[in-house]
């Protein structure tokens, strides 16, 4: 026997793997069988590859088993194999180029870092968590000799000959404390359908089954061997070997929906980056959707193995809904189950796969109205809040999300409005605030509708905050006419005449309101109604703030309307000879609050308003 010390530095790794990386233990099993389904992968390369290995034959296959009472768990592979240099080299030194520098880069904060840990391929070394000692007998493809390498994980290991019939390895843990909960049947089963169904090869699990008699007395026990994986990566195969029923069943299974999806995307990218991607968009919005702790729908895998189902980062916040799998063939096996969030590789894959959902999205818009109208009946929202979040996709987000409209039926697109612009029409209107109802009915769009002047009609609760991020749709700004400003294409500048004959009335409603609102303008967007309130172009609307401070933002403060008055309109028109003050002070604040109600803004004097209001009527 060989007595071989670890280098000091791979002796503070290996403390480090075992006692700080990892953040649950389960994940030896992934890293043992993963490592198993490389061996089998590398002799499958060469039995094809290599003339030396040609009359090899083997049927690939991993066993896992354990023994309750001798406390060990063994898994075992018939791959490539390992002699004792490969022993020394694999499993004697960890992370051999560069170790050093590698440990002294290694800050408290990067002992989080589980994609630089991966790197250094030292996932073997997790099986520590669970056991005092590790025996590995592996005997090398095209090789009589076996061999045996045994450590107890903390100074040195020892390396000496053994035997074994076939080529492959065998790792023999012998659990610690910590690790007996493993010695089970149901929880390996479990571990590795969540972390190992799709490894490309079989994996069995012996294990002792108790017998009973015919009156439910046990009478002994009989060993059983199941297979516990699929071994079907199906996002893996051709899209030529699949039907609509194979996806559609995948889909159920792995997303737990009893209906078939609405739609998917199956890609396969070569090239600088090896991954599969396989999308999948739901037929109803999941129930979580606006949780702001919503159970992410992707998957993540290395080459098969099950990475993670708990990372947010895979996908962008906006794409919640999608569901469905990613599988890299450049990511390294992380140590831990936290995937770096400034993972390039990563970072590259979700950016390529948002560019191609958003794509296949617009696709659907063009190709098939009947499900893109399912579709957008469920994700025009969360494709809103993209334009908000997603500055580098948000052209074509703005290609996809759909409004309603003051004179289409239906939703409809900016590209759909645009169509239907008057040739002199310079900007794209849209007006936020309350319900579909109340905003049809908003005396702010009487002077657009009588120019036969269509407005886009935004009335989701989001749309405020959103919109102003969204400036242009290719060459036409777009305007938000419950702003001031945006009625310049309402006809000419306001006659000098008309402004020098209604100063006095708005002298006296601004000096009745005070400081209720920032300014009282005459209106040229008025036609049947008396008043209307626009927000300042620099100030938020009223109804933004308001759905701000619910959602728990501090308070902006109490924003100032602008009141517009129908300078034509026999209200108005009224005040020029009216001399009681009280009387202009009961009319003035009318004028606003009923703007206000008219858009939908609860009034915080209301029982002020039913007062003025019962004056002016007596």
């Amino acid at each position: 026997m060989a007595e071989h010390q670890f280098q000091t530095e791979v002796s503070r790794l290996l403390h480090l793997i075992i006692h700080s990386l990892y953040s649950n233990r389960e994940i030896f099993l992934r890293e043992l069988v993963s490592n198993a389904s490389d061996a089998l992968d590398k002799l499958k390369y060469l039995t094809v590859a290599e003339e030396a290995y040609k009359s090899i034959s083997f049927e690939p296959r991993i066993d896992l088993s354990f023994d309750k009472e001798a406390k060990t768990f063994t898994v075992r592979d018939n791959g490539i194999g390992m002699n004792e240099t490969d022993m020394v080299e694999s499993l004697g030194t960890i992370a051999r180029s560069g170790t050093k520098s590698f440990l002294e880069k290694l800050t408290e904060d990067a002992k989080k870092d589980s994609n630089l840990i991966g790197q250094f391929g030292v996932g073997f070394y997790s099986a520590f968590m669970v056991a005092d000692r590790i025996e590995v007998i592996s005997r090398k493809a095209g090789e009589t000799a076996a061999w045996k390498w045994s450590s107890d994980g903390k100074e040195s290991y020892q390396i000496e000959a053994a035997q074994r019939d076939e080529q492959g390895t065998a790792v023999i843990l012998h659990l610690s404390e910590e690790g007996t909960e493993y010695a089970n049947r149901w929880t390996v089963e479990d571990i590795v359908k969540r972390y190992s169904n799709h490894v490309a090869f079989p994996i069995y699990l012996t294990y002792d089954e108790k017998e009973y008699d015919g009156k439910g007395k046990e009478k002994g026990s009989k060993t059983k061997t199941d297979r516990i994986n699929s071994g079907t990566a199906l996002w893996r195969r051709a899209k030529s070997d699949l039907k609509e029923e194979d996806y559609a069943e995948f889909y159920k299974q792995t997303a737990y929906d009893g209906e078939d999806p609405l739609f998917y995307v199956h890609t396969k990218a070569e090239g600088t980056l090896e991954y599969v991607t396989l999308f999948y968009i739901p037929q109803r919005a999941p129930f979580d959707l606006y949780n702001v702790d919503y159970k992410p729908g992707v998957k993540l895998y290395v080459k098969r193995v099950f990475i993670t189902d708990d990372d947010k980062e895979l996908m962008p916040s906006y794409l919640r809904f999608v569901r469905g799998v990613i599988d890299s063939e450049d990511l390294p096996l992380n140590v831990s189950r936290e995937i770096l969030q400034q993972n390039k590789i990563l970072l590259n894959i979700r950016n390529a796969s948002v560019k191609k959902l958003l794509s296949e999205f617009k696709s659907l818009s063009e190709t098939n109205k009947e499900k893109w109208e399912t579709f957008i009946s469920q994700f025009n929202r969360p494709l809103k809040e993209g334009m908000y979040q997603d500055a580098g996709n948000q052209e074509l987000l703005k290609e996809l999300v759909r409004f309603k409209s003051s004179s289409a039926e239906g939703r409809t697109g900016f590209a759909d409005y645009a169509a239907r612009m008057k040739p002199d029409q310079k900007h794209i209107y849209y007006i936020t605030g309350g319900d579909e109802k109340t905003l049809k009915a908003s005396p702010l769009l009487e002077a657009y509708t009588a120019k036969d002047i269509e407005v886009l009609i935004m009335d989701d609760d989001i749309d405020d905050i959103i919109m102003p991020s969204v400036h242009k749709y290719k060459d036409w700004e777009l305007k938000a006419v419950n702003r001031a400003g945006a009625d310049e294409e309402l006809g000419a500048k306001q006659d000098k005449q008309a402004e020098k004959e209604n100063k006095p009335v708005i002298e006296k409603i601004k000096k009745a309101l005070g400081d209720r609102v920032k300014e009282v303008k005459l209106s040229r967007r008025l036609h049947d109604s008396p008043s209307c309130i626009v927000a300042d172009e620099n100030d938020p609307t009223i109804q933004m703030a308001q759905m701000l401070k619910a959602m728990g933002q501090p308070d902006m403060g109490d924003i100032k309307p602008i009141l517009e008055v129908n300078g034509d309109h026999p209200i108005v028109a009224g005040l020029k000879t009216a001399e009681d003050e009280a009387r202009i002070a009961d009319i003035a604040g009318v004028l606003l609050d009923q703007a206000l109600l008219v858009e939908g803004i609860k009034l915080k004097d209301p029982a002020d308003f039913v007062k003025r209001l019962n004056r002016l009527l007596s």
